[in-house]
């Protein structure tokens, strides 16, 4: 249904068009990028991406059937010493595909990538509270929470609070019984 692909220059002006205002892009991107998202913020981002070891790896999501880009993640701060990487920047861009299990299965890509193909030991993400649709989904899929960061992100005038979740190398295995193959 769905693929990952490496995320390119011809993707930015997409991800743009998704990104409609700065409680968005913090959803989107925390605090690490300002609004509007532009092709020099983007430039940037992708200069640490998608080379051999690097340190992020950030992907555009094309549902097979037709072709077409219908969202972005990417598996950050990876540390292949200590086995860990976080997810992040995960959007359904298509609002007409949200609530139809796309996330779960971009989730589920990126987990295998990040488990299977690069061995990690850890894969955490960082979660507002109030997107609960995002916080119930990664809790079906098996992350765990670690802890509640109260009134971390300053935005506008409000400060956002946040879950820190995470999925373990083990915990990934059971859940696919990947080692009874």
């Amino acid at each position: 249904m769905i693929e990952l692909q490496f995320f390119e220059k011809e993707d930015f002006q997409q991800l743009m068009s998704w990104i409609d205002s700065q409680d968005f892009l913090v959803q989107w991107a925390g605090t690490s990028m300002e609004f509007p998202l532009d092709e020099q913020q983007l430039e940037h981002y992708l200069r640490m991406s998608n080379s051999e070891n690097a340190d992020n790896l950030a992907y555009k999501v094309i549902l097979v059937e037709s072709g077409e880009t219908i969202g972005h993640i990417s598996l950050g701060t990876i540390n292949r010493k200590n086995g860990t990487a976080r997810m992040c920047r995960v959007l359904i861009g298509d609002k007409s595909l949200q609530g139809k299990g796309i996330g779960r299965l971009m989730v589920l890509a990126l987990l295998k990538i990040a488990f299977e193909q690069l061995n990690l030991h850890k894969v955490s993400l960082a979660v507002y509270d109030f997107n609960e649709a995002a916080v119930n989904l990664y809790k079906k899929i098996g992350f765990k929470t670690e802890g509640f960061i109260r009134e971390a992100s300053k935005v506008g005038n409000a400060h956002w609070s946040y879950f820190e979740m995470s999925m373990l190398n083990r915990e990934w295995q059971a859940l696919n019984n990947l080692d009874a193959k």
